[in-house]
């Protein structure tokens, strides 16, 4: 059983199920879905599209680079059946799914990391410029620390023609 992969989305398209498209130079384009197909035809890039696996490997929203991507690589050569190394092959894809789906979680993690440092910063200004809805004026007043601090500033008196009115 061949599992083939979307040329538009880059999704696995099972036996039976798909478009495929031939070109006039004998080019095959396979498709998951009527989506893929109509995007295909209406000449959309992949990478230009947020949906596809394109857009989200060159946003940087999926990895891009990683050593257990090199077990997915297709290969035409054929092998002499091995109950074996069948066997072993099989243990060998659990392993190599873990490891994918830890790798997946932590650049997920590092992604969102920053979004949340930037989150909690927001919430401490908005707390401070709101700390009288939270606490009342008196407790603000005992509590010097939990205010912010008074600025002064000098306002030098302007030219006497600024402060006098204006002629129409």
């Amino acid at each position: 059983m061949r599992l083939e992969k979307c040329w538009f989305c880059s999704s696995t398209v099972y036996p039976g199920h798909g478009i495929q498209f031939v070109r006039n130079d004998a080019k095959i384009f396979r498709f998951c879905r009527s989506k893929c197909h109509k995007n295909f035809k209406m000449k959309r890039n992949p990478r230009k599209v947020k949906w596809t696996k394109a857009y989200r490997r060159l946003h940087g929203k999926d990895m891009t680079q990683d050593s257990t991507f090199e077990f997915e690589r297709k290969r035409n050569r054929p092998e002499r059946y091995d109950r074996n190394l069948a066997e072993n092959t099989l243990k060998a894809i659990k392993k190599i799914d873990k490891i994918r789906s830890d790798r997946a979680s932590d650049h997920i993690k590092n992604r969102l990391k920053t979004g949340k440092v930037q989150r909690q910063k927001e919430a401490r200004k908005q707390l401070e410029q709101g700390i009288h809805l939270v606490k009342a004026p008196l407790a603000l007043a005992q509590d010097s620390s939990l205010c912010l601090p008074k600025i002064k500033v000098n306002v030098s008196q302007a030219q006497t023609e600024e402060n006098q009115p204006m002629e129409e």
